[in-house]
């Protein structure tokens, strides 16, 4: 028996899979390809989809998905920190993105009420691409993405009283003022849903969960939340993708968010890829080619004044010009939800055929020109802020910008320059005491729920998830570490941590524990830089690595040595008795730092130029060490001295520098 829902998701992810494929060998925006593959699909297309209504029910799941992993990312604390954001910057935003473009559509002969309804289509962004966009390039606590979340979040709720406003602006609302206050009920009735679940129900039923050590229960729990909350919200006349985002507020509350939304990423890229071929779908390509010029300059229109608009909203609320620049040049385009409340400004006529193929075909374009936008934005930032402000402009946006970065500092947890231990057994703990007592900024990652919970009780800084998932390596700032020592006992696991800690980092020093002196050779393939077998003394072991890497004097690595072992190990079983007869170690010089860094490409400025011609200590203020070549280790460097291809160059120098020099060689 043919099933034609599943012919058709066959089509869309094969067809989806070669012209991403293709736009990838060109360096284009995956999004595009989607959105393309969804007008060869369609019906103004090739015509060979079939289960349109199946369809358009898998890229709703992409929403809820989309909105689940954006309310995990904000606690309701953190939620509370934006709201002068949320209602100041959205109200701004919507309403007068709504104004202007009214007034302008009015103009053009369009009646008030289909004018007004524009006003509604245009005000909406993206939440799909812009947030896909920001969690790629890692910007979503950034301080504009922080402002786009914020401006998003209004724009999801707003929608839905304007989808209610729209019979009244058909002239076929019968009571708008009765409808209006029930939906202020709603919305405060399942607020306050949201906020009891998320501090005492869903903890404790999550913490039962992960205790069945199942890791297909947990998958299962939060999917069923996630769909359960949705569709609670829909039944009360809220949007399923508000119920979505509702979900992901009340995870967000317990201790295992971040691994419940590396579980969802998987499903979320599926669906959503759906939904941007659904977009695709809508489109009539006949019309589009027809009145090109026209909606090119259209497009060109709605994109520049919603840049001005946001831009003055953003202004208005004192951040950067960064900051003000950069949310103009993510929130430019027409949304998703847009499609939604087009749908049903259709079904009461105030919008024509030609008007909705119009709107389709600007929406598409500034879905399609989001990606190119979003990765140039701090080039054209930089740009705008050096060529086109007054100098006294930017002096007075900087000082605003200064004193707004003070106030936020406090709310934003970072990791940099710090130690991660994966694991938090009988190394990993006797690791975490030693690192606290020489003043080492550092983070545990810990899987086993039962050990994790023991890390809270002792008050460490622990995340609880699987270092080998990529939103759970980000979260710690992976690539900002100087080491990373993994200390568990699952030789796989430890194979695919490695494997994907060198994805995001080709500098972090990497020190593994292992069981058997016969893993060893592997582990050092895939990326490791040390790998210590258990044989040895492990907790002594490592920790004489980790302070010889922030550069602590050999002697008084040794007396540290002499004293753990004389004392029988006693002082790391009993962390309240203190080191106190050790000598004060100084663990690093402020502000520098020595790191290895390998050439790995061939036509960069620098190979086959000497020390001197290279500029690394002109352009980047980093002085080379040594050279490791082969197996050889030069070590009396002159300026004289040739760089090669696969050098690997020890450098000494300021953090930022050295970030910097990484990515000029490496990428």
């Amino acid at each position: 028996m043919e099933i034609p829902l599943l012919r058709d998701i066959v089509i869309i992810l094969g067809l989806s899979v070669l012209i991403v494929l293709l736009f990838y060998r060109f360096k284009l925006p995956s999004i595009l390809g989607l959105l393309i593959t969804g007008v060869l699909v369609g019906p103004h297309g090739m015509n060979l989809i079939h289960s349109h209504e199946g369809v358009e029910l898998l890229a709703e799941i992409g929403i809820i998905f989309l909105l689940f992993v954006i309310g995990v990312e904000f606690s309701l604390k953190g939620l509370s920190s934006i709201k002068g954001i949320v209602i100041g910057g959205g109200m701004m935003q919507v309403f007068g993105t709504i104004i202007v473009v009214t007034s302008v559509a009015y103009s053009f002969g369009i009646s008030l009420a289909s004018a007004v309804f524009l006003g509604f289509l245009f005000s909406m962004s993206s939440t799909a691409i812009v947030l896909k966009m920001m969690h790629e390039l890692g910007e979503i606590t950034s301080p504009h993405g922080r402002v786009s979340v914020a401006i998003l979040i209004f724009q999801d709720i707003i929608v839905v009283p304007m989808m209610l406003l729209v019979p009244i602006l058909a002239g076929a609302s019968e009571n708008p003022v009765e409808s209006l206050i029930i939906l202020a009920v709603k919305v405060l009735v399942t607020v306050v849903a949201v906020i009891l679940l998320a501090r005492y129900l869903v903890p404790v039923l999550f913490k039962q969960i992960v205790r069945t050590k199942s890791r297909e229960l947990f998958i299962l729990s939060v999917v069923v939340l996630c769909f359960a909350t949705a569709w609670l919200t829909s039944l009360s006349g809220l949007s399923l993708a508000l119920g979505a985002f509702f979900a992901g507020l009340i995870i967000s509350e317990s201790d295992y968010s971040h691994q419940a939304a590396a579980n969802i990423l998987p499903f979320r890229e599926i669906f959503i890829s759906i939904f941007f071929v659904s977009i695709g779908m809508l489109l009539d390509i006949s019309f589009f080619l027809d009145n090109i010029i026209l909606i090119v300059i259209i497009s060109i229109a709605v994109m520049l004044l919603k840049m001005f608009v946001i831009g003055l909203s953003v202004y208005l609320l004192r951040f950067s010009p960064t900051t003000v620049i950069m949310t103009s040049l993510s929130l430019f385009q027409v949304g998703e939800f847009a499609f939604l409340l087009s749908a049903v400004g259709m079904s009461y006529k105030l919008l024509s055929v030609e008007n909705y193929q119009l709107f389709l075909a600007v929406s598409i374009i500034s879905m399609g020109i989001t990606p190119f936008i979003i990765n140039l934005s701090p080039k054209i930032t930089s740009f705008l802020q050096h060529r086109l402000l007054p100098s006294n402009v930017r002096t007075r946006l900087r000082s605003l910008a200064m004193i707004k970065a003070e106030s936020s500092k406090k709310e934003r947890e970072t990791f940099n320059d710090h130690l991660v231990i994966v694991g938090y057994g009988v190394n990993g703990e006797n690791l975490a005491k030693a690192a606290r007592y020489a003043g080492i900024s550092y983070v545990i990652v810990e899987l086993d729920p039962n050990i994790f919970e023991k890390a809270k009780a002792n008050n460490e800084p622990v995340v609880y998830g699987d270092a080998k998932e990529e939103t759970i390596l980000k979260h710690i700032n992976i690539q900002n570490a100087r080491i990373v020592v993994i200390a568990i006992s699952a030789p796989e696991a430890t194979r695919q941590i490695v494997r994907m800690i060198r994805v995001f980092t080709e500098t972090t020093h990497v020190i593994v524990r292992t069981r058997y002196l016969r893993e060893v050779d592997e582990i050092l393939k895939l990326g490791a830089d040390e790998v210590i077998p258990e044989e040895f003394e492990t907790s002594v072991e490592i920790f004489i690595h980790v302070l010889k890497n922030y550069l602590v004097p050999n002697g008084e690595i040794q007396n540290f040595v002499n004293e753990i072992r004389s004392g029988n190990y006693e002082k790391l079983r009993n962390y309240s008795a203190g080191f106190k007869d050790l000598p004060n170690a100084h663990l690093s010089m402020p502000g520098m730092e020595i790191s290895t860094i390998k050439v790995l490409r061939g036509g960069n400025s620098i190979v086959g130029k000497t020390i001197m011609e290279s500029g690394l200590r002109s352009n980047y203020g980093v002085t080379v060490l040594a050279i490791k070549r082969g197996e050889k280790y030069l070590t009396e460097i002159g300026p004289e001295d040739e760089i090669e291809l696969n050098d690997i160059l020890y450098i000494f120098g300021r953090p930022s520098s050295i970030t910097a020099i990484n990515k000029f060689l490496t990428l």
